[in-house]
């Protein structure tokens, strides 16, 4: 087989594919015969073929997946005119913390946040795949240790988190500048994140849902025990 075939097959299976396709998959389009780096070549070689074209082939944390470029969605808004609703300043700025601070377990977000995290919150973030238990910390009750997913990373179109915008060196005390967060409690649902934390994820394009979170309360007040905190999402 040349490689104009072989890459007719590979632009098939991309643009069929509803997911990020994996190169075990794309391997097992040849059932085995191109070697790995052949078939990365050839993606290369797509990706460039393809670099006046309003579509680009991009390499995620799972996969490889083609989409339309940023600079176009602009005009692909107009098919779907609607805005989506979005997320609380709470859960963005959770998720933000997590992703930035990895692993981290809610008593971290807590300190860093200065409210209590809502099990609400973690739930949501648990069900739309962006966060997960990697492991629990050796300390009393050994609560849960949460991180972002795979998922997560495709859905801001990245390969690994070294592709995240850096954030200011200093951790902790840098994050919360960068983020803007303060110590209050959280608006009502459909208020929106922080300036910096929304511009942060608007930039990346995440698809955002709506949330219902009660409205969290300082750590100084007693706050019930989350019997789904120590829970693995295997």
């Amino acid at each position: 087989m040349n490689s104009t075939q072989a890459k007719r097959i590979l632009e098939t299976a991309l643009l069929c594919a509803a997911q990020p396709l994996p190169l075990r998959d794309m391997r097992a389009l040849f059932e085995d015969m191109l070697e790995a780096d052949t078939i990365r070549q050839l993606l290369h070689e797509i990706a460039l073929e393809w670099e006046n074209k309003g579509i680009e082939l991009v390499c995620l944390a799972t996969g490889w997946r083609v989409q339309s470029r940023p600079e176009l969605r602009e005009w692909l808004d107009r098919l779907h005119p609607e805005k989506p609703p979005k997320y609380s300043r709470a859960t963005l700025e959770t998720l933000a913390i997590i992703a930035y601070r990895q692993p981290v377990t809610r008593a971290d977000i807590e300190e860093i946040r200065g409210v209590t995290v809502n099990s609400l919150i973690i739930k949501q973030l648990e069900e739309r795949g962006w966060v997960e238990t990697v492991g629990y910390k050796d300390t009393v009750g050994r609560p849960a240790l949460l991180a972002t997913t795979k998922q997560f990373l495709n859905d801001l179109g990245l390969a690994t988190l070294d592709q995240l915008p850096q954030a200011a060196p200093g951790e902790a005390a840098a994050l919360l500048a960068q983020l803007n967060l303060q110590n209050e409690a959280d608006p009502a649902p459909e208020s929106t994140a922080s300036p910096e934390t929304e511009a942060f994820l608007a930039q990346q394009e995440l698809p955002i849902e709506p949330t219902h979170n009660a409205p969290e309360t300082p750590p100084s007040q007693p706050v019930a025990p989350d019997s789904s905190s120590g829970a693995s999402n295997e």
